[in-house]
């Protein structure tokens, strides 16, 4: 049984999560930095925060010191009405036993514990405050948090760096990544929907699209040293269930003379997983790894030369 969120319940607590911990700041967050702290994609972003502040949990205002914070303190917020904020009421629809809801004229004997449990969950959600998830957050992204006992295993992901080399200055392209990432994810998209790398496991689904649909590609601030810019680079896919491909590293840019550049990107790339498909074997999940950093890297080079315009 699964008993998880979906994934606009999943984005509705991350965005409440970040707002609780800029609660104390006094500063209202903005979407973009709300995508960028919390891993939602930019695309439903301003929907999260949308439900948030009809549901009376977060307020916003516009103009340049604008944004979103919350309503009140974090500590008075629970996790239930986040996620009942955006997911709708924490009740059963369904009868257990059966494909529509319970009728007394056609009641199953699971009503009333299926009915206690759902509560049950509810109050223990109810209890836990925003506050609470807030500094559980924390205490994990400095790595204080206990694992628990009880936590799946890390979906394991293979390391994988490729590199190309680019027709233009590296001024040329360093312009072109700090502009922003949201072009990438085109391409991000097309690589993994590429034939070839369907072709790479037999057995698999077979059809393209399998592999999720890129719903976001990150490229951190770029760390500047001599003749080379690093970013930290993360894309990842979304789908109807289970673990879904992600990369995770980093872009290097680096000259090689006046006129030429090279991209390096190196990382770990986890594998497709649970619903979308089964567990790739190490050596097929190899090959997609670097066939997929490879497309990648390859359509990113197109771009850019096919993009600066004649002379640079």
């Amino acid at each position: 049984m699964n008993v998880t969120l979906s994934k606009r319940g999943s984005y509705a607590v991350r965005a409440a999560t970040c707002l609780a911990r800029a609660y104390d700041s006094g500063r209202p967050k903005k979407l973009r930095e709300i995508s960028a702290d919390m891993d939602i994609p930019r695309t439903f972003v301003s929907q999260i925060l949308g439900d948030l502040v009809r549901a009376g949990i977060a307020v916003s205002a516009f103009g340049r010191d604008g944004g979103h914070r919350l309503a009140r303190p974090p500590g008075e917020v629970s996790v239930a009405e986040v996620i009942e904020a955006a997911e709708g009421p924490l009740v059963s629809e369904r009868c257990a036993l059966g494909d529509g809801p319970c009728r007394w004229h056609a009641v199953c004997p699971l009503h009333e514990t299926m009915t206690t449990a759902t509560a049950s969950l509810r109050a223990v959600l109810a209890a836990t405050s925003l506050d609470t998830i807030a500094e559980r957050d924390l205490a994990i992204a400095a790595g204080a948090y206990p694992v628990p006992a009880d936590a799946h295993p890390r979906p394991r992901a293979t390391p994988v760096a490729d590199s190309v080399q680019v027709e233009l200055p590296m001024t040329a392209v360093g312009a072109r990544l700090r502009a922003g990432s949201g072009w990438l994810i085109r391409h991000a998209e097309a690589c993994d929907d590429e034939q070839s790398l369907v072709r790479l496991a037999p057995g698999g689904p077979g059809r393209p699209g399998w592999l999720g649909t890129t719903v976001a590609v990150r490229l951190g601030t770029a760390a500047e040293s001599a003749n080379a810019l690093a970013f930290a680079l993360v894309w990842e896919a979304s789908g109807p269930g289970g673990i879904f491909p992600r990369f995770e590293g980093e872009l290097r840019l680096s000259a090689l003379d006046p006129e030429r550049s090279q991209l390096a990107l190196s990382g770990h790339y986890r594998p497709p997983f649970g619903k979308a498909g089964r567990v790739l074997d190490d050596a097929v999940l190899g090959r997609l790894a670097r066939a997929t950093v490879r497309s990648f890297l390859r359509r990113v080079a197109r771009v850019l030369e096919d993009e600066s315009p004649p002379g640079r």
